[in-house]
């Protein structure tokens, strides 16, 4: 059995939603071959993947043109689609050409449009996977732009060709995809590492795989250690890089006694499934944000932060709050077995 697997680069939270059911998929089809097409490095997918895997180290979606982790750049993202479509049954026929000389039994898309027109194209049976897909992302930017609509039906039409959508908990709507299946959260099991990190209490400041310029006056309290990007630049005793701790985001995920972040599903459903605060920077335009933040209210611990209190370094009184508050009980990532199962089933016929 052969999977072809289109992971988004955009940033690392496709990645951590796909990761973990092609794990489990794999335990129930021990003979599974993967192919995954994913613009990120590979010694990052082999973090997540198990086992072997061919990459082919391309994107066939972009996303959003980001300027940084919280800001997208509008013009130039509304400018890609509309080169992107220029002439998009070219595009598909392209694609559609290149799945069928991998000749894969399925295709599994989180959440590129253009590999599941390619795979109806060329007849294979293809699946949508996310938590978002990119048609509502962008109409929730770009509805009120005529040039926008005919790009908009092309997307729909892409993703409403797929046998299903596993919709990942928690999720936007995608009331406008026809064959939706809800699943449960998404995360893989991580064990903590705590022993090895500094002491003190620990706040991981996560954001995710886009750049994100830190505020100059960064806060200094009392029993509180930082593990920070290397990037960042910040040099304090009171700082370790998380590169030097050599640990995987997703295990200090599970070690620290805060996350700081930005809202974003790979984060807050890894920190629930380990019963870990999240404090996380508002984004009100991001159209995910609305299902994620509510999701996360009800059954973790979770506290906005806007974002001109995050960029003035203001945010002492609010994390120490969540550091001084109840750790809560972790939520179990049912969705991993829930989208295995469902995947194993429909392959095997």
């Amino acid at each position: 059995m052969h999977l072809y697997v289109d992971i988004s680069g955009h940033g690392f939270g496709h990645l951590a939603q796909t990761a973990p059911i092609l794990n489990a998929l794999r335990e129930r089809l021990p003979q599974l071959r993967l192919t995954l097409r994913c613009a990120l490095p590979r010694d990052r997918l082999s973090r997540r993947v198990r086992g072997e895997f061919t990459h082919i180290a391309t994107a066939s979606d972009f996303g959003l043109i980001m300027k940084s982790a919280l800001d997208v750049d509008l013009p130039a993202t509304l400018a890609a689609y509309q080169e992107w479509h220029k002439d998009w049954e070219a595009l598909v026929e392209r694609e559609a050409r290149r799945l069928t000389e991998l000749a894969p039994d399925g295709v599994l898309s989180n959440v590129s449009y253009l590999a599941l027109a390619a795979a109806h194209r060329a007849g294979i049976p293809a699946i949508g996977l996310g938590s978002l897909h990119w048609a509502a992302i962008c109409a929730a930017y770009f509805r009120d732009e005529p040039a926008f609509r005919p790009i908009h039906d092309q997307m729909l039409a892409a993703y409403g060709s797929a046998d299903a959508f596993l919709r990942l908990t928690p999720g936007m709507a995608m009331t406008d995809l026809p064959r939706v299946i809800d699943v449960g959260p998404v995360a893989e099991a991580r064990r903590t590492q705590r022993a090895a990190l500094p002491a003190g209490r620990l706040v991981l400041v996560a954001m995710g795989g886009i750049g994100l310029r830190l505020p100059a006056r960064w806060p200094r309290l009392a029993g509180v250690h930082w593990l920070l990007p290397r990037a960042a630049g910040l040099v304090r005793n009171d700082v370790t890089s998380i590169e030097e701790t050599g640990f995987p985001v997703s295990d200090l995920i599970a070690s620290v006694d805060v996350v700081l972040t930005k809202s974003g599903y790979g984060t807050f459903v890894e920190a629930a499934a380990s019963g870990t605060p999240v404090l996380y920077v508002s984004r009100p335009d991001w159209p995910e944000e609305a299902a994620l933040s509510q999701w996360l209210t009800q059954v973790s611990l979770g506290r906005a932060l806007p974002r001109a209190a995050f960029e003035e370094g203001a945010f002492a009184e609010p994390l120490l709050e969540l550091l001084e508050a109840p750790r809560p009980e972790p939520v179990v990532p049912s969705g991993v077995a829930e989208a295995a199962d469902w995947l194993a089933t429909y392959l095997a016929h």
